[in-house]
């Protein structure tokens, strides 16, 4: 299934896109898409029912010539948890070693917006970033995992991620990268939320990134050096994964920072649109904060 959000900002309501292209309305069979529906198999049940059945009315219609706002495909989430240098093509443009282990930070729920939605330049930025991430949901309770098969039974599905980054807060104002990480609006999230049942291999998903209509990134999954079920299974070791967390697991080469100089970081009225194969596509134009 593809589950989505519909709405303005804070009032966004449970949709799901049928096999037609069809936006239908699921407020009548969940309050919401959010971290009590992907535990519950009973509930997710009830809307593949209703969906197989005919019985989902289509979504209300909206006056805008764009159409309706698509939300975030979660809500009430968790934490985010984030692979950093985990593309063996990203190291290499970088110049950083290959990690013997998965290099972990966080971003706040409250940096996700809707993949359509502005994204706001910090003030006093000078190198506002892009990253096409694969952006892993949890749907089960996730504790010292020992074996691939169960960390993937933990993955209630995939979404697109842009894990916008500021990179000189995160490299050269000293601290953790975590500065540099959780400006506002720095964590686009959907268009979808698409159930694992529908991404038999999350390692054979091609990921792709433009600004302002130019290629800038162009990668796959399969170049990731800790693969999907091997990053849930470590992060099950030093923390609980829990329903409605997210784990972002890295971007391929074609960053500004791995260019050379003058590095095409993002500035005011920039386009930056992204895809993952089978996941969807965002928009976002950068506005300054």
């Amino acid at each position: 299934m593809k589950l989505l959000r519909v709405g303005p900002a804070g009032a966004e309501r449970p949709a799901l896109l049928d096999e037609d292209g069809t936006l239908r309305d699921l407020s009548g069979v969940v309050p919401d898409i959010d971290p009590e529906l992907l535990a519950d198999p009973a509930a997710l049940d009830r809307v593949r029912a209703a969906a197989a059945a005919g019985k989902l009315p289509a979504a209300a219609a909206d006056t805008r010539p764009e159409g309706p706002r698509i939300g975030p495909p979660l809500g009430r989430i968790g934490k985010i948890v984030c692979i950093g240098l985990n593309f063996h093509d990203h190291a290499r443009e970088t110049g950083a070693p290959v990690p013997e282990e998965p290099i972990v930070f966080m971003k706040a729920p409250d940096t996700v917006v809707g993949p359509h939605d502005p994204v706001l330049i910090p003030r006093g930025s000078r190198k506002t970033d892009w990253e096409v991430e694969l952006a892993v949901v949890v749907g089960r309770t996730a504790r010292y995992l020992e074996t691939d098969r169960a960390a993937l039974g933990c993955v209630a599905g995939y979404a697109v991620g842009n894990d916008v980054s500021e990179r000189a807060f995160q490299l050269e104002r000293g601290g953790q990268w975590d500065k540099g990480k959780n400006c506002e609006t720095f964590n686009p999230l959907g268009p979808w939320l698409v159930t694992a049942d529908e991404v038999p291999d999350p390692q054979a998903l091609a990921m792709r990134l433009w600004v302002n209509g130019t290629l800038r990134q162009d990668g796959s999954t399969a170049d990731q050096i800790f693969p999907v079920a091997e990053v849930l299974r470590h992060l099950s070791h030093f923390m609980t994964l829990h329903p409605g967390d997210i784990v972002s697991t890295g971007t391929p080469a074609g960053v500004a920072m791995g260019m050379p100089e003058p590095k095409p970081y993002l500035r005011d009225g920039d386009v930056v649109e992204l895809e993952i194969a089978g996941l969807g596509r965002q928009r976002q134009v950068m506005t300054s904060a």
